[in-house]
């Protein structure tokens, strides 16, 4: 039986029993403080919080963003979908007010989570920039007469989207669209196209993972490209629309994470655990939050995922200067009116110090004025896009950046 279709099956068989405990859950939990004095009680409903979380499926969080403040002022939110593909969506935070700001596009991952998972950043754009993002879909719930989508169809969604938006854009990516993002505008320049944005950040963006290889890096080159296809590429089973569908599943993704961090995750869930225990529900909301978030995962399209391993950890294509897409060639040094702007963390476990900066020796079109970087020291992947570490330093020297190609 294929690993998918025995997680489904596993699951469907928790469900029944998953969905007890939780009545369970309620029942004990329901008269609160009234009975919480007694031996065992808090311990029970703990264990059987932490039973229910730990079996149920997560599915893909909302942005619940509904409203910012903007100079001391409540401003209206709505989310407004400016362009539908088969495998994404081009959504607006659109504010409810005549000036809202320059125009940013943020390019989120692919890479297994949802975009929701730059919640944070949209939210700490937000009060300065009109925000757009890339709203991936979960490829088991793309049919397959949707067709396939490869590196070279990345790219070609990014260029559609950049076109919608106009030329006062600035493009922002995060992790994983480092690569297309670059690739996109490349070819947009050697096309001449009056739609390149005015400028692109890359944070901790996969540029060139020969430099400082961390462990993720080290565990694709100890794999061939066949290895990756027999071992986590599976079909998508007979209840989604896009069965039969090959995928990267979520939740390969997922286990890989935690299995990176494993300890980290253990010691979370037991202090989540005690923090349910001793009362502290402020700690205990914030753990949900988070692993709402996190446990929610989609599928990656398998001819895309395979195209990344190939060109981007196991070959370095871009930093070997022979990148192609959809059989076209690819020339970063073709960039000149496009400032460029490479973040990175100093703790950076998943995309090491260096890779990204890369792309400052690929651009060789760019002048000393249109570049900028940043290392920000203390600071490890998550911290690149959302928590103080973003907010404190990274928010303002981006702001900065912007400001400067707005000149």
């Amino acid at each position: 039986m294929a690993l998918y279709a025995l997680r489904e099956l596993t699951r469907q068989s928790f469900e029944p029993l998953s969905a007890m405990v939780d009545t369970a859950r309620h029942h004990v939990n329901f008269w609160g403080d009234f009975v919480a004095w007694l031996p065992g009680v808090r311990e029970t409903g703990a264990a059987l919080d932490m039973f229910t979380r730990l079996t149920r499926h997560y599915d893909r969080p909302s942005f619940g963003i509904d409203a910012v403040m903007v100079r001391g002022q409540r401003v209206a939110v709505t989310e407004t979908v400016l362009v539908e593909q088969p495998f994404c969506r081009l959504l607006r935070f659109h504010k409810e007010m005549a000036d809202p700001g320059k125009r940013v596009l943020l390019v989120a991952p692919l890479s297994g989570h949802y975009a929701t998972l730059l919640r944070p950043t949209v939210q700490a754009l937000l009060p300065e920039y009109d925000v757009h993002i890339t709203d991936w879909a979960d490829a088991r719930q793309v049919p397959r007469d949707a067709g396939h989508f490869d590196l070279g169809a990345y790219v070609d969604y990014l260029k559609t989207f950049l076109r919608q938006l106009g030329a006062d854009t600035h493009v922002i990516a995060v992790c994983q669209p480092g690569v297309p993002l670059l690739c996109a505008i490349a070819q947009m320049a050697e096309d001449g196209e009056k739609a390149q944005p005015r400028s692109m950040t890359l944070i901790a963006a996969p540029i060139d993972t020969r430099v400082s290889p961390t462990a993720v890096n080290q565990f694709a080159q100890q794999h061939s490209l066949s290895w990756f296809e027999s071992h986590v590429i599976e079909r998508v089973p007979a209840r989604y629309p896009g069965r039969g569908r090959r995928v990267y599943p979520g939740f390969l993704q997922l286990a890989g994470f935690v299995c990176m961090n494993a300890s980290r995750h253990a010691d979370a869930h037991l202090d989540y655990f005690r923090h349910l225990v001793d009362g502290n529900l402020g700690e205990a909301a914030r753990h949900r939050q988070f692993y709402d978030e996190y446990n929610a995962v989609l599928d990656v399209p398998a001819e895309y995922y395979l195209e990344t391993i190939q060109k981007v950890f196991l070959e370095h294509h871009l930093g070997r200067g022979c990148m192609e897409v959809a059989g076209r060639r690819v020339y970063p040094e073709a960039i000149t009116d496009v400032a460029l702007l490479t973040i990175e963390g100093s703790e950076d476990d998943i995309t090491g110090r260096g890779q990204t900066e890369a792309a400052h020796a690929l651009c060789t079109g760019l002048t000393g004025g249109q570049r900028a970087r940043m290392v920000v020291d203390g600071v490890g992947h998550y911290g690149t896009f959302a928590g103080q570490g973003f907010r404190r330093t990274i928010l303002p020297g981006i702001t900065e950046f912007i400001g400067r190609c707005d000149d």
